[in-house]
């Protein structure tokens, strides 16, 4: 799964960020486990996986907070 910048996610729905933060999550247990028995050839990945998630957990506060519109909302 590509890297994917804020402003991307920001058109998403909450049920898809949601849906996304599963896949993103279910992808960093897979490569820990990969890790963690030497089977890992790319650890960069790790990092990637890591702040995607921590991007979206980002996009979702700050729709909870208003500082950014919710696209549902707006229909």
């Amino acid at each position: 799964m590509a890297t994917t910048t804020a402003a991307e996610l920001r058109t998403l729905s909450r049920t898809e960020l949601n849906s996304r933060v599963v896949e993103l999550k279910e992808e960093l247990f897979g490569l820990r486990f990969a890790a963690a028995t030497g089977q890992l050839e790319s650890h960069g990945r790790l990092r990637e996986a890591r702040k995607d998630i921590a991007r979206i957990y980002t996009v979702l506060q700050e729709r909870n907070l208003g500082i950014v519109p919710d696209p549902e909302k707006e229909i």
